[in-house]
């Protein structure tokens, strides 16, 4: 989905449910001419809903990454990294930061590129290859994600906290069905 058409579906989801709504949008209701005379449909209610919810994740998750001076899409790079440096890989290639993060390349080298300017990552060349790029960590990431992991569990139990346990893991349980069939929707476009 296109940034234009993901900002046009979180707008419409706030005509349904305006700021300070309960989160529940009338199923059924006619939407005007405009909107060429569709009614609600539960999967138009749950995508709304969908979208709303990860507008709310960003704005809850900015400031708590911003005290770190980073943005999500930074921790996102950086946490990738780690995690690829605990899997025993020295860095990670831009296209498969791209890959693991799901966004577009043009994308990662921007991120990358200011957290460079920040002295959190650094590029080297590949051996056999010095037209591929390796992206790694630099001490002062390390150093940066060790704040972050001692009070990110806190950040994420008080983001969740307004489901239940069992809730949470029917959240994940859905969300990994979503994300194979959004997979395989991707695999078939790029084929």
């Amino acid at each position: 989905m296109s940034v234009v058409n993901e900002k046009l579906a979180v707008a419409a989801a706030r005509r349904i449910d305006p700021p300070g709504g309960n989160g529940v949008a009338r199923e059924g209701k006619t939407r005007g001419a405009g909107d060429c005379c569709l009614t609600e449909r539960a999967e138009d209610l749950a995508f709304r809903s969908l979208l709303r919810t990860l507008g709310l994740i960003e704005r809850v998750m900015h400031p708590y990454f911003a005290n770190f001076g980073i943005t999500g899409s930074q921790w996102g790079v950086l946490r990738a990294l780690d995690r690829a440096e605990a899997d025993g890989l020295p860095g990670l290639r831009l296209t498969d930061l791209s890959e693991r993060l799901v966004i577009r390349p043009p994308s990662v080298t921007g991120v990358i590129d200011r957290l460079e300017r920040l002295g959190l990552v650094k590029r080297l060349s590949v051996p056999g290859d010095l037209r591929v790029k390796q992206v790694t960590l630099t001490a002062k990431a390390r150093q940066v994600l060790q704040r972050i992991l001692c009070g990110h569990a806190g950040q994420i139990d008080s983001v969740l906290g307004g489901l239940s346990s069992g809730d949470q893991q029917d959240l994940h349980r859905l969300l990994a069905k979503l994300n194979s069939h959004l997979e395989e929707m991707a695999d078939a476009e790029e084929v």
